[in-house]
C-alpha cells in the first residue's frame, strides 16, 4: 500500500513510500501508478531520467516554472534538498532535506518553482526524476540554478567541498536573484 505523506516543512511537497516485496530472488516494488497522483499533480508524467554519480557530487540547486518531479534514489546513498522559490508560498524560502537509498523506497514530489538538488554521499549514486510538465522540456536554458551554499536558504550540507557541475561553479556563494 502506498503512503503519501505532506511536508510539514515545505507547501505541496510529498514523500511516497511504496511497499517493497522481498524473497531470495530479490526486491519487487512500484516505483509510479499514475491513481495515487491525480488529485495532487495537474499534469501526467511525461519524461524520465537517470543520473549516475560519484561520492561528494552535488547537482542544483535547481528550479523551473512548469514541471512537477518525483525524484528516487535507485542505488547509493543520497542527501536530497527542496528549497520553496515561490514567493508567493507561505513556506517561501524554507528548505528541507531527506536521506534517500537504493534499499528503502522513499520518493519526494516537487511542483514547479521548488528547487532541486542532491548530493551522493556513498561511493556512487544512481538518481531517477520523473518529469511532468505541458509543452517542451525546460532544459537547463529555461531552468535556474541557485548557489548550493546561499546564505540566504542556509542548506545544512553534510559537506564542505562537494564536486560541482560548470554550470553549479558559476553561481557559487550567495545570490539576490530571489
Amino acid at each position: 500500500m502506498v503512503q503519501i505523506t505532506q511536508s510539514k516543512i515545505i507547501s505541496g511537497v510529498y514523500t511516497i513510500e511504496d511497499d517493497r516485496f522481498t524473497d531470495s530472488r530479490g526486491t519487487i516494488w512500484t516505483s509510479y501508478l499514475r491513481s495515487n497522483f491525480k488529485k495532487i499533480v495537474p499534469v501526467e508524467f511525461n519524461h524520465d531520467k537517470f543520473t549516475a554519480s560519484k561520492q561528494n557530487v552535488l547537482r542544483g540547486i535547481h528550479y523551473d516554472t512548469k514541471a512537477w518531479k518525483i525524484v528516487s534514489c535507485v542505488q547509493g546513498k543520497i542527501f536530497q534538498v527542496c528549497v520553496d522559490l515561490r514567493k508567493k508560498s507561505p513556506t517561501y524560502m524554507k528548505w528541507q532535506s531527506w536521506q534517500l537509498n537504493g534499499n528503502i523506497n522513499k520518493q519526494v514530489l516537487m511542483p514547479p518553482m521548488v528547487a532541486n538538488a542532491w548530493l551522493v554521499t556513498s561511493k556512487g549514486g544512481i538518481y531517477h526524476y520523473k518529469w511532468g510538465y505541458k509543452g517542451k522540456y525546460p532544459d537547463a536554458q529555461q531552468q535556474g540554478t541557485i548557489a548550493w551554499d546561499d546564505a540566504r536558504i542556509g542548506v545544512k550540507w553534510p559537506i564542505k567541498k562537494p564536486k560541482l557541475s560548470k554550470r553549479d561553479k558559476q553561481v557559487h556563494g550567495s545570490t539576490d536573484r530571489l
